[in-house]
Order: structure tokens, then C-alpha cells, then sequence
């Protein structure tokens, strides 16, 4: 055959799709991975490979980089993971569509989308805009149900009408026109929880026409877990749409054990045959948006009209009383931490949990959260301490579940005590649950991160170390790849991987960014192409 750009020379080939571990050198030519033999192989650059895995690129199918990318196109956090793709989009939260822009900032303004411009309205714009940030890392992306929302009628608790449900429908037909992989839901967060079973259905069943997965952040993770899985498995069942649910957990002490019982109902789907898979982050805290433990009720409007209603004395007494009720069953206010927020009064609060913070400013952890919220326009993240280890294991085990970050920090520009899975995420998989612990080997942990979540998403031709795939590919070092980021001290790159390729490209060589930005924002149509 011809001379290759490059050769893994006597790699450890874990292929990504469960087979055991061989020798082989791995050739990459024309961003394809042209040869795996045990011959050697004629190439520009050879690497030394020996006691190195070679395997395909990790494929995060739950993140939301779609309000980070743009400002943030070098995604050292995710290369020195070995990430190469992020299927965005997550949790009904979409950077498109757009008709009302205040209203966008407004319901994402929790997270840092510093150096996002939003100077579009739909995916297409949203494609040509990160594409000329020549990112370094690929972006898979979905359309959110919460973004739908907020173009059709806004953060209002009511269902839509018949012409805006008409919009919505419209919107969503627009983006699957334009390569959006799939539709997400996020059901505790603003306008999301507003909707019903119905809507959802309608929506879903258009998302599969169209070959969409539905992914969705169920409307119950806590008491009512089993029914929110339930629900979405209804969702699946009278659609036919592929579904994901994100990011499984039971949070709450008097929750723990029963993923058990969700993990049972998603298998007894299956053999229904609905196309049901999930995902897990190896973490037992969750980050999230303060604004998701409030009662909906107090969220309609959005966080704006939030902050107004506790300005009044009963109504925020009726709020404060709410959350009391749910503290000590699924929410411990100690494990409740401030990670970021705009600055303001309670910038000092970051890093500190509401218990703290309410006997610094001497009154409950309830009434902490109000005036944190209220002095800070909503606009505040949080890390949950609220999971069993057990369950993290339990689900992680499962061979359905694929490893996914729920991650948006792509860089190490930023500010704040973020949760740690933005830069950790799959190398604790590796390092931590299959190196250190029995929870998985080697090579099941690989499959997790690549052919896995290809397959969910529709990535035919990644996610496999095999001829004629995009040769999107990482190099690590087994003895030594772990994970760095803590809560205590986040902000912290992995190691152990040391060579990362995006379409036959080097980003990542000896463990840091080459400056080379050879990924972009993906087309559901060119990959289903190659299926």
C-alpha cells in the first residue's frame, strides 16, 4: 500500500467494539484509518506504541459545549481526555433556535457562555459560526425541547396553542432538515417541566421520522424516579423513537437502590423492543441550576419572574416552606454547593454549601438559597453531593450505559469551583473503575466511550478502531491515565493520554494541545450517509 501520514507502531489495539486487545500497527492516511496489520507499515511519522492503547476517539454523548465552544474552540479539557467528539444539545438546552435572545440568555444563564456570540438563529447559523472557530474537538448536535419552548411561547407554565405548537413542530422539522442528530427534553427545568406527556409524544414522534434519538433528562430523579422512567419509556413505546435517557441517578439518601429498579424496567422495555439505552456520569454529585430544586410553579416565567415573586413576603414564605419540605429526603442542603455565579453579594458563597451559608448570614438553608437566587438574577450553578457510590457503580456496570460527562467547561480560562467531570470524566472511567476497581475491564470501558455512544447517535463511521473509519483516534498510557480534578481543587487537566488524532489530525501529542483544530460541527445526513 502507499506511505501513511502515520503509523502506531506495535499498539495495543482495543477496536471499541468489546473484541479482546491485540497487537497491530494502526496506519492513518487522508484523516482515514487506512491499514491495521501486524506487517510494518511505510509512513511519514511513525509513533512508538509499544504498551500504549490505541483506540478509537471517545465519543461524549451528554454535553452541553454547544455554549462553550465558541469561545473555548481548543477543548484542552476534553483532548487531554481523549475526547474527540461531544453530542450537545443536552437536557432540552439547544443554542438554537432562536427568536427571542434575551429570553435564551436568560433560561441559560447559569452556565458560562462567555464568548458566545449567538449571532444565529437556527442550526445552519450555529454550524457556519463554530465551524470558522476551527475547533479541535467535533460537535454532534441536538436540538433541546426547552429551546422550542422559549422561540414558540416563552418560559410561560400553560400549554402551547395550536399555531405555536405548529411553530414548534416547524422548528424541530427545520433542524432534523439541517443535520441535527436529535431531540432532547429536560423535564425540571424551565419551560421543560410546563409540558405534558402528549407534547412530548408529538414532538418525539417527529424527532424519529426524521431518524432523531430522543434523549431526555427525566422529569423525576428523586422519590419518583421509576415513574419519570416510566414516562419516558411511554414516550418511546408510542413513537418508536430511539430514546436515551441521561444521566441516571437516584439522588437522595431515601432514594439510593432504586436504579436498580430503573435499570430492571429499561431491560423489561427492551425485550418489548423499544430502543432504550443510558448514560452515567462517574461522579455521585450532579451540577446543575439552583432554579431546578425550586417548585415549578415558582418558575413560570423563568428566573426573572422568579427573583420578582420573592420580592413578596407570602409568596416567597410559600417557596421557602417547599424546599424546607424537601430537605433531609432527596435534598441535603449541606451537600448543596455554590459553583458559580455572576458577581454580586454572594461571591463569596461560591464553594460553600447552603448550610454554610446560612449560618454566615444567620437563617435556614432555605432562606440562604432565596437570597442567593434573588441577588444574582437566578443565575446560579451548584454541585449536589446526593448519590450512592453503590449506585454509580451499579449503573456504570450495566451493559446498556454508556460514560457521558454532562460537562460544558472546555477550557482553563474560566472562574469558579466547577464540578470536576468536565475534566475527568473518562479518564476516572479509565483509570479509577477499570484499573483500580473491578467495576469494569479495560476493554468494556473503551466500548462505554466509543462504539456505544456512535451507535446512539448515528456515528457510522466512528467510535471503531477499524479500515475505512475516520481516524479519529487516542493513545494512552494504561498504567498511568487517571483523572486530577477534585471538588475541592476542579481545576485540573487529566494525564496518561498522550496522543490524540481528529480526523487523522494531531491535537494532542505528549499529553498537550498541538494547536491544531481539525474538528467541526457534524451533519446527521453525512454520517447517516455511511452508515
Amino acid at each position: 500500500m502507499a506511505e501513511c501520514d502515520l503509523s502506531f507502531d506495535s499498539a495495543t489495539v482495543i477496536d471499541g467494539t468489546g473484541r479482546a486487545p491485540f497487537t497491530a500497527n494502526v496506519g492513518v492516511s487522508d484523516g482515514i484509518i487506512a491499514a491495521i496489520t501486524t506487517e510494518p507499515l511505510a509512513a511519514r511519522e511513525h509513533v512508538n506504541a509499544v504498551g500504549k492503547v490505541v483506540c478509537p476517539g471517545f465519543i461524549d454523548l451528554h454535553s452541553h459545549a454547544d455554549f462553550s465552544i465558541q469561545g473555548a474552540a481548543s477543548s484542552e479539557t476534553q483532548l487531554t481526555q481523549g475526547v474527540t467528539t461531544l453530542v450537545t444539545g443536552n437536557c432540552g438546552f439547544s443554542p438554537f433556535p432562536v427568536i427571542d435572545l434575551d429570553m435564551m440568555r436568560e433560561s441559560i444563564g447559569f452556565m458560562d457562555t462567555s464568548g458566545t456570540t449567538f449571532d444565529w438563529t437556527d442550526l445552519r447559523g450555529f454550524r457556519r459560526a463554530i465551524n470558522a472557530a476551527h475547533p479541535a474537538v467535533n460537535i454532534a448536535p441536538q436540538v433541546g425541547h426547552n429551546a422550542l419552548r422559549i422561540a414558540a411561547l416563552g418560559m410561560e407554565r400553560r400549554p402551547p396553542t395550536e399555531p405555536e405548537f405548529a411553530l414548534m413542530q416547524t422548528m424541530l422539522e427545520q433542524a432534523a432538515d439541517d443535520g441535527a442528530f436529535g431531540f432532547t427534553s429536560g423535564l425540571i427545568y424551565t419551560p421543560g417541566v410546563f409540558a405534558d406527556p402528549e407534547e412530548l409524544r408529538t414532538l418525539a414522534a417527529t424527532a424519529h421520522r426524521h431518524g432523531m434519538l430522543y434523549s431526555t433528562h427525566m422529569r423525576n430523579e428523586t422519590n419518583r424516579l421509576v415513574d419519570a422512567v416510566d414516562e419516558a419509556l411511554d414516550v418511546a413505546r408510542a413513537t418508536g423513537v430511539r430514546l436515551e435517557i441521561s444521566h441516571l441517578k437516584a439522588m437522595g439518601p431515601e432514594n439510593h437502590g432504586t436504579v436498580v429498579d430503573a435499570l430492571d424496567r429499561i431491560e423489561a422495555a427492551r425485550a418489548e423492543g423499544v430502543d432504550a439505552t443510558t448514560d452515567v456520569y462517574p461522579y455521585t454529585a450532579s451540577s446543575t441550576t439552583l432554579t431546578s430544586r425550586m417548585p415549578p410553579w415558582a418558575m413560570d416565567g423563568g428566573p426573572e419572574a422568579l427573583v420578582r415573586r420573592l420580592a413578596h413576603a407570602e409568596t416567597r414564605a410559600k417557596i421557602a416552606g417547599e424546599l424546607a419540605a424537601r430537605f433531609g429526603h432527596d435534598i441535603d442542603p449541606a451537600g448543596v454547593i455554590i459553583a458559580d455565579l455572576p458577581a454580586g453579594r454572594y461571591s463569596w458563597a461560591v464553594g460553600h454549601s447552603l448550610v454554610d451559608i446560612g449560618a454566615r448570614e444567620g437563617c435556614t438553608a432555605q432562606e440562604a438559597a432565596l437570597r442567593v437566587l434573588e441577588h444574582h438574577h437566578a443565575a446560579v450553578s451548584i454541585i449536589n453531593h446526593s448519590m450512592a457510590e453503590a449506585d454509580v457503580r451499579t449503573i456504570l456496570r450495566h451493559p446498556i450505559t454508556a460514560v457521558a460527562s454532562d460537562g460544558w467547561i472546555l477550557d482553563m480560562s474560566r472562574e469558579g469551583n466547577p464540578h470536576p467531570r468536565s475534566f475527568g470524566t473518562f479518564t476516572r472511567v479509565l483509570g479509577h473503575y477499570a484499573r483500580e476497581t473491578d467495576v469494569l475491564d479495560l476493554v468494556e470501558a473503551v466500548r462505554k466511550m466509543t462504539s456505544l455512544p456512535a451507535s446512539r447517535i448515528g456515528l457510522a463511521r466512528r467510535g471503531r478502531v477499524a479500515t475505512g473509519a475516520i481516524a479519529d483516534l487516542v493513545m494512552f498510557d494504561p498504567i498511568t491515565v487517571a483523572d486530577r480534578s477534585t471538588y475541592q481543587s476542579p481545576w485540573q487537566l487529566s494525564v496518561g493520554i498522550e496522543r490524540v488524532l481528529v480526523a487523522g489530525v494531531t491535537a494532542l501529542n505528549d499529553g498537550r494541545p498541538t494547536g491544531a483544530r481539525a474538528g467541526s460541527v457534524l451533519d446527521r445526513r453525512t454520517e447517516a450517509a455511511h452508515a
